[in-house]
């Protein structure tokens, strides 16, 4: 049985406040493949990972993020809503947070709609993570962007039929698709073959059952917010 990659979806979001430093420093500690980071951006231009676009679930503070400035979103608490223990933990910055991450551990970037994709793409060469990320994008005038700007960086394309890879790889140029367990089948793994892509299972229940389920399919990768328990159970199949 070969090994997968393993995505932890916004870090270790069980243990520490998702999108930041702590959550990555999790995910890093625990020997993952990927840390998945959603990308947006401030009033000024300023990338950040944030999902929201609102603020409120997962700062001290309330808004839009990208109604609000660079200055006002660095003095915002992004840990303390989680747990006491997280108190002062930041937004962080996209661009130092990729310098501080490069060759720790590899990179899925959600980027949001209202991140500028062009600053995407230069930041992500311009600190050399260029071989070491996949890019996905939540709306398809962003994905179309996305390819006409560069047609070599890694991208993923969600689908829940086999006859879709075809379109994901010749539409878009897909590098990876991503499907849910139910769609996963002997099937969509043949068209991965047969196409040249990565097949990722999204599973983000903490399922040990499910996670022996996508680990006995033979996938590529898969994309969790458990990546601890997923971790073991695939080192206790592996090693089994």
């Amino acid at each position: 049985m070969k090994s997968l990659e393993i995505v932890c979806h916004k870090g270790a979001n069980e243990y520490a406040p998702e999108n930041t430093y702590a959550s990555t420093q999790l995910c890093i500690d625990w020997g993952m493949d990927y840390v998945e980071i959603d990308v947006n951006t401030s009033k000024d231009g300023v990338l950040y990972l944030l999902h929201g676009p609102e603020i409120d679930k997962t700062t001290d503070g309330t808004g839009i993020i990208h109604e609000l400035s660079s200055k006002q979103i660095d003095r915002l608490d992004a840990g303390s809503w989680f747990s006491p223990e997280f108190a002062g933990e930041r937004v962080p910055r996209l661009e130092p947070f990729l310098r501080w991450v490069r060759g720790k551990i590899k990179v899925f970037f959600d980027v949001k709609a209202a991140a500028d994709v062009q600053q995407v793409i230069e930041l992500v060469y311009a600190t050399g993570m260029e071989q070491d990320c996949f890019f996905w994008f939540d709306t398809l005038l962003s994905t179309v962007r996305f390819r006409k700007l560069d047609q070599n960086l890694p991208l993923k394309i969600n689908i829940y039929k086999p006859e879709y890879v075809a379109l994901a790889v010749e539409e878009f140029g897909a590098t990876i698709v991503e499907t849910g367990i139910t769609s996963m089948s002997q099937a969509m793994l043949d068209a991965c073959r047969e196409h040249g892509v990565k097949l990722m299972i999204n599973h983000l229940q903490k399922d040990p059952d499910a996670f022996r389920q996508i680990l006995e399919r033979g996938v590529d990768m898969v994309n969790v917010d458990h990546g601890d328990l997923f971790g073991q159970i695939a080192e206790g199949m592996y090693n089994g």
